[in-house]
């Protein structure tokens, strides 16, 4: 466990390099809720009033992608969390870096998040060659607080997705 958190927090003492950017990746699920019913709009001296009532509409896997020192983020809403997805999105990760030499990815070690995730999705060359794109850091077991990206994905999660369901 101290390895893998030793190793990660080393990641994070690197400088700022477009050609070797550091990437955070994490994955959550997210209800998908509708308002029951309508919401009293806000007057004067009293606030929006809205009932914490809802209709369940499923669920979505949400991935987001930062690179701190850069500033930047990418999300990907999913219908599922599966190797497929995960692989699809480190493509995007991938085309979103075209100049860069090497991709630092920081995640957690699920068991989606593997090599063998790409070859399951795309041609072997296609998989190896977005392979060779990235060096994989994994956050420990239990330590996965270490993650950037999993900080953020926490706050975003916090709040609940309101959509109006397709009946």
């Amino acid at each position: 466990m101290f390895a893998n958190m030793e190793m990660v927090l080393d990641v994070y003492k690197r400088p700022f390099d477009p050609r070797y950017p550091v990437v955070c990746m994490d994955e959550s699920p997210k209800q998908l809720i509708a308002e029951t019913r309508t919401p009293i709009p806000v007057t004067p001296g009293h606030p929006n009033m809205c009932d914490y009532e809802y209709r369940r509409c499923g669920v979505c896997n949400v991935f987001l992608a930062g690179e701190p020192l850069a500033g930047t983020r990418m999300v990907k809403i999913t219908e599922r969390k599966t190797k497929r997805d995960w692989a699809r999105f480190i493509e995007e990760i991938a085309n979103q870096y075209k100049t860069a030499e090497k991709i630092t990815l920081v995640m957690d070690n699920l068991n989606t998040h593997v090599p063998g995730s790409l070859y399951e999705t795309f041609q072997p060359d296609k998989a190896k060659a977005i392979l060779g794109r990235f060096e994989f850091v994994y956050t420990p077991k239990h330590g996965s607080w270490l993650n950037m990206a999993e900080i953020l994905s926490t706050r975003i999660t916090r709040e609940p997705l309101s959509i109006g369901c397709l009946v």
